[in-house]
């Protein structure tokens, strides 16, 4: 049985809400949706892509961890992959998991390490003949931020291990700020009248990122040890719980009340056990972990693509509270979005007080039968912003009203729609929208787009308020003196935004069509696009039928597309961007001209002697191949560098063809 058009199109609508959460949890420190209902989203996705293998892709979020690093500190590839866990929310979940345990080590009961699950910022520390000399956050699960300055500034975390010193040691944990700290520090931050930070996790994360160590060193926070990834010379003890004995006895601190418990009834007793301690601890933390004790017993459990096999996260249920929804406003986003977001009564849940929830769309009012002036359930699970879950029915008096979707656009009163296949009415007022144009214009200068460097959310609203800026086009054609006149911004600032601008203006042509904003193209469809048509040009004139013929790009996708060229105020916008000296690498399309890579699959491991990770991904697609995150049998290569870790293993295992830099680069000048 085959994926339907459907199938394929709400798979790609879950990839980009999920690499949006992301985005703004791991990378912007500024979450946008309750765990709960992110992990809904990951589990719809994980089970449409294990129905219709043909619906996973390189870049869905199930292939990976969190995202990508961010670009002002120096990057750091682990060794060894940190990878997150499975959840289980359910007891059937935890005796699933136990059986196939169970089932796997050919055991009649299974011993595990039990520990609380903290809430903060997972970090990798490494150690050379005792003394710290790196550590960087777990970024994409690949590469991670170099945070080895701030890290030193943390008390808990130790310059130099206690007592006997392996050669190399690379330790796991987590950073976090516990409440009684985060309270005191709120206050001070109230007293220098400065902002006021959310909750523990974000302040721990927010100050483990800062540029200036000193300003970390002014944060209270906390590293609680979990793991030994790697030890050289030395042996590893035996099972994970003496491992976090060999951790304590080097002078590092782990979590509390962690047990070794046998089977499932252990599993869960210990879960209602700590359940019940949870207010009383000083910390936050969202649920527990299980792990297999011994160590033997993991290799043979192994891994899948995103987390170990023989451990697993059982998270508390979600924290509820009941207010009033006392109005429905509209926000409108880069896209021309209209999106209602909920105006409630303050409440105080799971340490937070809400005041608004985003509701998505007009459907899911409609569906959870919600009217303006209800009592209503709010959930908020972990660091994220709440959602309604459902309207009290019976605490209803009369007064309450329905919600209507406005027909125009509540910021420049341009007509909105609904087309029949989407679930959002959108302003079609495009780049005439104030709130679209600071969208777009953020978005086209993102690092991934045109990589404009210092413009960001406030330089932009003070360049759009002032009529400066209207279109991407306006950016080319700003001035020292008009932007050192801005408030805030000094003549240093503004020349070195200058130099950013002029910086982009010979890009890639696959940057330049992300840039653009077009409705339903991601990084991956607009290199797509690029490799298939090799010029702007032949892109803009393509017709539905032909843009199908690009990989991955289903009917939605190509009307988006020829709909964003169709419009005029789009193709004029490109013109003045040419115009304005924007101008990127043009070749001959894909289709004409396929390499030596292309049908193949390309694994990348280790770290290569000039080449960067990103280097060689792209070198391999300019020919026409694809890089994957894992080894199969699927894979045709394998390009190993310096130590290159369990990828190498696995195609050796599998006899999958290995190259080295040099051989990567004569397989490529092969004609094919």
């Amino acid at each position: 049985m085959s994926a339907s058009p459907g199938d394929f199109e709400r798979a790609a609508q879950l990839r980009r809400e999920l690499d949006a959460h992301n985005y703004a949890y791991y990378v912007l420190g500024a979450p946008t949706i309750p765990d709960s209902e992110y992990d809904r989203l990951f589990r719809e996705l994980e089970t449409l892509e294990t129905r219709y293998p043909e619906l996973l892709t390189l870049d869905s979020p199930t292939q990976r961890v969190g995202a990508a690093p961010l670009s002002a500190f120096h990057q750091v590839p682990h060794k060894i992959p940190m990878l997150s866990l499975a959840n289980a929310f359910e007891d059937a979940e935890v005796e699933a998991f136990d059986r196939r345990c169970r089932e796997q080590l050919d055991r009649h009961e299974v011993e595990y390490a039990v520990e609380p699950k903290l809430d903060g910022l997972a970090i990798t520390l490494i150690y050379e003949n005792g003394l710290f000399i790196r550590g960087a956050t777990r970024g994409d699960g690949s590469t991670g931020e170099d945070v080895t300055a701030n890290l030193r500034t943390v008390r808990s975390v130790p310059l130099r291990l206690r007592g006997a010193s392996p050669s190399r040691a690379e330790v796991r944990g987590e950073v976090l700020m516990q409440r009684g700290d985060f309270e005191r520090l709120n206050e001070r931050q109230i007293a220098a009248g400065e902002k006021v930070f959310v909750n523990p996790r974000n302040a721990a994360a927010g100050g483990l990122r800062q540029l200036d160590s000193r300003i970390t060193g002014k944060r209270p926070l906390r590293f609680f040890a979990y793991a030994l990834a790697e030890v050289e010379g030395d042996d590893l003890p035996p099972t994970h719980s003496q491992t976090l004995d060999l951790l304590e006895s080097w002078g590092f601190v782990t979590a509390p009340k962690r047990k070794v418990v046998r089977g499932t009834r252990g599993l869960l007793s210990y879960y209602r056990e700590v359940s019940e301690m949870r207010t009383q601890l000083p910390y936050d933390i969202d649920g527990v972990v299980y792990k297999v004790n011994r160590l033997e017993e993991q290799a043979v459990l192994g891994y899948i693509s995103r987390a170990p096999r023989w451990a697993i996260a059982h998270k508390f249920p979600a924290q509820e509270e009941i207010t009033e929804l006392i109005d429905i406003e509209i926000q409108v986003g880069r896209t021309g979005a209209l999106t209602p977001v909920a105006r409630l009564k303050p409440v105080f849940v799971g340490g937070v007080t809400v005041t608004n929830a985003t509701l998505h769309n007009e459907e899911e009012i409609q569906r959870k039968g919600l009217l303006i002036g209800d009592q209503v359930i709010v959930r908020r699970a972990g660091d994220v912003i709440p959602q309604i879950v459902a309207p009290v029915v019976e605490r209803r008096n009369g007064s309450e009203r329905p919600f209507v979707m406005p027909h125009t656009c509540p910021v420049c009163g341009s007509h909105a729609e609904k087309q029949p296949d989407e679930a959002v009415t959108r302003c079609s007022g495009g780049l005439f929208c104030p709130a679209q144009r600071k969208q777009a214009l953020l978005h086209f200068a993102g690092r991934r787009a045109m990589d404009i460097e210092g413009l960001g959310d406030k330089l932009v609203d003070q360049l759009v308020d002032g009529g400066i800026v209207r279109t991407p086009a306006d950016l080319y054609r700003l001035g020292l003196v008009k932007l050192a006149n801005l408030p805030r911004m000094a003549d240093k600032s503004a020349a070195n935004l200058l130099a950013a601008i002029e910086k982009s203006r010979h890009t890639t042509l696959a940057r330049f069509i992300f840039a653009l904003g077009i409705r339903n193209v991601g990084e991956a469809t607009a290199k797509e696009l690029a490799r298939h048509f090799g010029s702007l040009d032949a892109l803009m004139n393509a017709d539905v039928e032909r843009l199908q013929q690009v990989p991955d790009v289903g009917p939605i996708v190509a009307h988006s597309i020829a709909g964003f060229f169709a419009e005029m105020h789009n193709r004029e916008v490109i013109e003045q961007l040419r115009a304005a000296g924007v101008h990127w690498d043009e070749g001959a399309p894909a289709v004409a001209a396929e390499g030596r890579a292309s049908g193949k699959t390309f694994v990348l491991t280790g770290t290569l002697p000039t080449m960067s990770r990103d280097d060689a991904k792209a070198l391999i697609e300019s020919h026409g191949g694809k890089v994957s995150g894992s080894v199969s049998k699927k894979t045709d290569y394998v390009v190993a560098g310096a130590e290159a870790g369990s990828k190498l293993a696995k195609a050796q295992e599998l006899g999958v063809a290995i190259l080295d830099e040099d051989g990567l680069r004569r397989l490529l000048e092969q004609p094919a």
